[in-house]
């Protein structure tokens, strides 16, 4: 039977009151790491010693230099990435978190996250962080299992991660942990039991990544060496499918790819970047995005330590990229981010953001034989990813735009 026409809703540019507000965040990346994981290709760096009153200093300098060029729109979150921000000093993220309240209006439940390693001489740190202002912790589990956590070049064992889990628990009212699967030889049964341990323990957030060999990582060298070999598509699919059952059955379903949560508790930064809102970037290698005199401009910071903290200490930032994003490159923005979520992405808000009639941006056929195949839904409201979809979204989106 040939599938029905495509009838995509005609709608046009919206007034921004009329789509859903993504909030505004702002983004401090600490680039220092104890060691540097084989899996790793975040800017992250092994260094003998920081100077730490001159990285607080800068980093203030250059919330600062942004807080000058934009509105001043109340900031909704702050989150501390890397790198592994559990190493800065509580003070520091005390001073940053007090130098957003002096530069911007803040919201009355602001989101604080912190990211941190869960050995037991961060989790001792974790009072004087929630002092500092940090409400809400996500701890770098990244696996249950002592032969695991040596194999992704972690520093912890797994009884120790799960005493920084229950330490993190009588800091912060929101605590969420990392674990990676789809690791090699991983079966199917011992990943359930894996990821049924860690829901015993009730928390109100996982984030939950399959495994990925990336570029220029220690993990690259070592497959192409022949040292292991990961887990093929059809594998990494039943984890995945497995992952879902389990987490739907506890009560954290998928409202992204990898993110699990309960009700009221997804991430606020994360979905700042995955509904395409306004967020500042500050700290070697930070990405942001922020609307200067109505313009969206994408921006991305010096990478090397040293070299950022010389050019904020000289200029005020270390701003190495900024270009205004197109109405084009902001609608495939708008998709790349939005599929990801299970609430796909508001039809209103792609009009709004392309200026045109939906219609428009899709030539041919291929939405709609997305959708006969399984992986997209169309509604009155939302274009979202099936979970099917979501497993291979790199594919549907290179089929789409």
């Amino acid at each position: 039977m040939p599938a029905s026409p495509l009838r995509l809703p005609e709608a046009g540019i919206v007034p921004a009151s009329a789509a859903e507000d993504p909030g505004f965040g702002v983004y401090v990346h600490w680039p220092f790491c104890r060691s540097k994981c084989p899996y790793c290709d975040f800017n992250s760096h092994v260094r003998d010693k920081v100077e730490q009153p001159r990285w607080r200093r800068a980093l203030e300098a250059e919330l600062a230099y942004f807080a000058a060029r934009l509105p001043r729109r109340s900031v909704t979150s702050i989150f501390f990435g890397g790198g592994t921000p559990s190493l800065m000093p509580p003070d520091t993220a005390a001073s940053v978190i007090a130098a957003v309240g002096r530069h911007f209006p803040v919201a009355g439940d602001i989101e604080v996250t912190l990211e941190a390693n869960p050995t037991s001489v961060e989790a001792g740190r974790f009072a004087a962080f929630r002092d500092a202002g940090v409400n809400r912790v996500s701890l770098g589990v990244q696996a249950l299992d002592d032969a695991a956590l040596r194999f992704l070049g972690r520093q912890h064992s797994a009884a120790e991660a799960l005493t920084a889990v229950a330490t993190a628990r009588r800091h912060f009212a929101r605590v969420s942990f990392d674990l990676i699967y789809a690791r090699p030889e991983q079966s199917a049964a011992a990943w359930r039991a894996e990821l049924a341990r860690a829901l015993d323990h009730g928390l109100e957030h996982l984030s939950l990544y399959q495994l990925t060999i990336e570029p220029n990582t220690g993990f690259h060298g070592a497959v192409a060496r022949g040292v292991f070999t990961p887990p093929d598509a059809d594998a990494a699919a039943t984890l995945y499918e497995l992952t879902q059952e389990l987490c739907d059955r506890a009560g954290l379903p998928a409202y992204e790819i990898s993110n699990h949560a309960r009700s009221g508790a997804a991430s606020r930064h994360n979905l700042t970047y995955w509904r395409c809102g306004d967020y500042i970037g500050i700290g070697p290698g930070a990405h942001g995005r922020v609307t200067i005199d109505g313009i969206r401009h994408a921006t991305q910071q010096v990478r090397k330590p040293e070299t950022w903290l010389e050019r904020v200490e000289n200029i005020g930032h270390a701003i190495e990229i900024e270009e205004a994003i197109s109405a084009e490159m902001q609608f495939e923005e708008l998709l790349m981010m939005g599929l990801r979520l299970a609430e796909g992405v508001p039809l209103e808000r792609m009009g709004q953001v392309g200026g045109r009639a939906l219609a428009e941006f899709f030539a041919g056929r291929q939405l709609q034989r997305l959708i006969d195949g399984g992986f997209l839904l169309l509604d009155a409201t939302h274009l979202k990813a099936t979970s099917s979809g979501r497993q291979v979204l790199n594919t549907v989106l290179a089929e789409l735009l």
